[in-house]
């Protein structure tokens, strides 16, 4: 049975890398993307918009589809729709097969997303203790691959196919092969004349603090990778190359800080490593705003990194903790707030930086992710479930492997 950990273990962190590489290919030739297919800069955020919007609804989908589907069959077929419709952005001509190739891509990534998270809430528990970040340092890898592949193809000025086309028949077969050994974990016990918040449903508001951390860290996250070179470039007065650095960095730091994590949140408690986190990401941006010029800039991203790195990672693994008999639907509710995330950090910071100053613009996400403080105390453990003390010793209920099925 420990094998059957392990297998599933490696297989879900390989997920993860898969979805970290394929997720940068597409973002990081956003550029490359708007020339092929002639799209404006007027009509570009309507298809950027587009992406996030159908994610939540593939997320929502996916918390119907899991009571009658495996967690693990939804994410072993939703891997290949992501890759094959990056495929798709790839090698298609018209902005109508962009379009249908964009929405495949963010319907797909909405299930994807939400069901890895699930597979990882679940296997955390069975292994009752905090594995949940090693599994976001695996996507914080395969972003890191897939940006250093994207400026590969940039720099030889390779079509937009030619990029993608490796990458997905390498990694979709292994994926597949991958998928077998996934495991689903069964929901938590609950324990006699527990409320809704363990018991087999999901109060939204108990849910909410969480879904707002989510938020706000995504808020955060989307800031670093939309303005960090512009920033560098226009504000601190880099050059064009070294205004590149600082999201390198950033991705970085964040596989770092989420390879280290889970020790902190075994040794001192998610708590503490949340409240730690908020802290550090707090003060990243407050030297990002004062920065004097572009290497102090860059060492506000770098703490960036570190303090964003564990917010959603531990946020997932909250929601599963606080609905043990629940906890892929409040997964796949949760999911959501990632997408909104995304869609209000990087308008807000643009519209603030337009109408105010890009320095002041760094202050509101620095504000929000402060907000995760008040809210740190819906990450505690309890002692009758799993880190209760922070660990409990692993379980020899292994839950259901795939088994290909």
């Amino acid at each position: 049975m420990t094998d059957v950990l392990r297998r599933g273990r490696a297989s879900l962190a390989f997920s993860f890398f898969t979805q970290g590489a394929t997720f940068a290919l597409l973002v990081t030739r956003i550029p490359a993307i708007q020339d092929r297919y002639g799209v404006s800069d007027a009509l570009l955020p309507v298809f950027l918009a587009a992406v996030p919007i159908l994610a939540g609804v593939g997320s929502v989908t996916t918390e119907q589809l899991v009571k009658r589907i495996r967690p693990s069959r939804l994410l072993r077929w939703s891997q290949p729709v992501v890759m094959l419709a990056l495929l798709g952005v790839g090698a298609g001509g018209q902005m109508a097969g962009l379009a249908v190739s964009l929405a495949v891509f963010g319907l797909a990534v909405g299930a994807l997303d939400a069901s890895m998270n699930m597979l990882g809430v679940s296997l955390q528990r069975t292994y009752g203790r905090s594995i949940m970040l090693s599994f976001h340092a695996a996507y914080s890898l395969g972003g890191i691959l897939g940006a250093s592949l994207a400026w590969v193809g940039a720099h030889w000025h390779l079509a937009l196919w030619v990029s993608y086309l490796p990458v997905v028949a390498v990694l979709l077969p292994a994926a597949l092969v991958g998928s077998r050994w996934y495991v689903d974990g069964e929901p938590a016990p609950v324990a006699d004349g527990e409320s809704a918040a363990g018991g087999g449903g999901v109060v939204f508001k108990l849910l909410l603090p969480l879904c707002l951390v989510m938020s706000f860290a995504y808020i955060g996250d989307s800031t670093v990778s939309n303005w960090s070179a512009k920033y560098l470039k226009d504000v601190l007065g880099s050059s064009e190359q070294l205004a590149t650095v600082p999201y390198n960095v950033y991705m970085v730091t964040t596989l770092v800080g989420r390879a280290i994590g889970d020790f902190g949140v075994r040794r001192f408690g998610a708590v503490t490593v949340v409240r730690l986190g908020a802290l550090v990401a707090a003060a990243g941006f407050v030297v990002v705003a004062v920065a004097p010029g572009a290497w102090v800039g860059m060492a506000g991203f770098t703490l960036l990194g570190l303090g964003l790195c564990v917010l959603v990672p531990q946020t997932f693994a909250a929601a599963g903790r606080l609905f043990p008999g629940a906890s892929d639907a409040a997964i796949a509710r949760l999911n959501i707030f990632n997408y909104v995330g995304f869609l209000i950090g990087s308008p807000l910071v643009g519209a603030l930086g337009d109408a105010w100053s890009y320095r002041g613009a760094m202050l509101v996400p620095m504000v929000l992710v402060l907000v995760t403080l008040v809210y740190a105390r819906s990450f505690a453990t309890r002692s009758d479930r799993y880190g209760g003390g922070h660990e409990r010793p692993r379980t020899a209920d292994v839950g259901r492997a795939s088994n290909g099925l």
